[in-house]
């Protein structure tokens, strides 16, 4: 059964860890952001997935600025994983991103993770 969650717009890797010496950490910023995914995925009642997945993420930023789909993806993936959405984010076998129109004024992430559905290979007429 699949799982769809709205969570809010992620961190970027550059707001997400910090470096203390010669250790990096999950920031303020992205320990308060684990706690907000946490809450929102437990409501769901869904037992973690322990098989494959495959991640739909649809990234509405919060305004027009440019920004990289790839930066929003790592602290949004490893808060899932500390949310016990799924053991471990080596799961995810596939993962599909878009980015949407703004959502002003903090934009927002929907995520829908089930199990991975192996693609076949296309077969020649």
């Amino acid at each position: 059964m699949p799982v769809e969650l709205e969570l809010p717009w992620p961190p970027s890797l550059n707001h997400y860890y910090r470096h203390v010496g010669p250790r990096v950490l999950i920031s303020r910023d992205g320990r308060k952001y684990r706690e907000n995914v946490t809450a929102i995925a437990r409501r769901t009642g869904h037992a973690t997935f322990k098989c494959p997945v495959q991640v739909e993420l649809d990234l509405y930023p919060p305004d027009n600025r440019r920004r990289d789909i790839d930066n929003s993806q790592k602290s949004l993936l490893d808060a899932l994983t500390c949310a016990g959405v799924y053991e471990d984010d080596s799961l995810i076998h596939k993962i599909t991103v878009t980015k949407r129109e703004p959502m002003p004024p903090n934009g927002m992430a929907f995520i829908r993770i089930s199990e991975y559905e192996k693609d076949r290979p296309k077969q020649a007429d």
